[in-house]
């Protein structure tokens, strides 16, 4: 990139991070502060590698790197005027989708035997599909009964949203009405019956938005801080952390690198690699753009 298109891209940033105050407001959803993602990666805490999990690794790989002499595709993404300032408006297939789809994927089936599927907890939810199941059983089970289960079943649901589980992180930047979003949505895509009339819409901030992508997509791989790898360390396996994202991209390279990939230099001598990052084309340019302020806005820490 040009020297004048970084030194604009930086002004650009200062600017926004004049409407810092605007950050930290979400109409209509109030119940949780903005803050900064903290510590290691999920795969970290796993102590696993990124190569020896599916965690993260359910979505498909960016382009393949140029031959060479060729020169990669530059397109610059096409954001909003306004996406730094606009309030966006929600529904639970959008809390869905920047929580939860990148490793259980657009269907909720996830990647088993590692990340399960979502559905049958989400169907023990409902008194219906319970007691539909005990009859194909052969047992006649009370509504009254039923309903103790889906009670019980939904409790756990609600307790793994807040405390996570062995292989799955818990999930603090979600507020009670966005859990509630996300529950109406889960039980639509499990095909719950009357679940669609359940669904609720919910005013987003921009900053909340990216600190949903920030902790939820990219914190399952990359650590919050750390040291930045050169060239060689990132053919060996190391991962930038947060922290150096926005030194190492700028804004629309890092929207480019996240819903379309892009080759990275790898190596002792630099060579262009397709690299290991997932593509995350189900994002917007505008929430992934709103991913790079928060992490600008709200430095990543220890």
């Amino acid at each position: 990139m040009k020297s004048s298109s970084i030194m604009s891209m930086k002004n650009l940033v200062v600017s926004f991070a004049l409407l810092s105050p605007l950050f930290g407001q979400t109409a209509g959803n109030k119940d949780i502060a903005v803050t900064p993602v903290k510590g290691e990666s999920w795969i970290s805490h796993l102590h696993k590698r990124f190569g020896d999990t599916s965690m993260g690794k359910t979505w498909h790989s960016g382009p393949v790197a140029p031959m060479p002499g060729e020169k990669p595709a530059s397109e610059q993404p096409k954001l909003s005027l306004d996406f730094a300032a606009r309030t966006m408006t929600f529904h639970g297939s959008d809390v869905y989708r920047l929580n939860c789809r990148a490793c259980h994927e657009e269907s909720g089936h996830g990647a088993p035997p590692e990340i399960n599927s979502v559905i049958d907890p989400v169907r023990s939810t409902s008194v219906e599909v319970i007691m539909a199941r005990m009859k194909k059983v052969g047992m006649n089970m009370s509504r009254a009964n039923a309903a103790l289960l889906a009670k019980q079943s939904n409790a756990a649901l609600l307790d793994r949203f807040h405390k996570g589980g062995q292989d799955m992180p818990p999930f603090p930047q979600l507020s009670e009405p966005e859990i509630r979003s996300l529950l109406a949505y889960l039980r639509q895509l499990a095909g719950v019956p009357g679940a669609e009339k359940e669904q609720v819409a919910i005013n987003e901030s921009p900053a909340h938005v990216g600190e949903q992508i920030v902790k939820s997509t990219c914190h399952i791989c990359h650590n919050a801080v750390g040291p930045n790898p050169n060239p060689q360390q990132i053919l060996e396996g190391a991962i930038p952390p947060l922290s150096t994202l926005t030194t190492r991209t700028s804004m629309p390279e890092f929207v480019r690198k996240v819903t379309a990939g892009f080759p990275v230099n790898m190596g002792a001598s630099p060579l262009p690699y397709r690299g290991r990052m997932p593509v995350f084309d189900y994002l917007s340019g505008d929430e992934v753009a709103n991913a790079y302020l928060y992490l600008t806005l709200y430095p990543p820490q220890e």
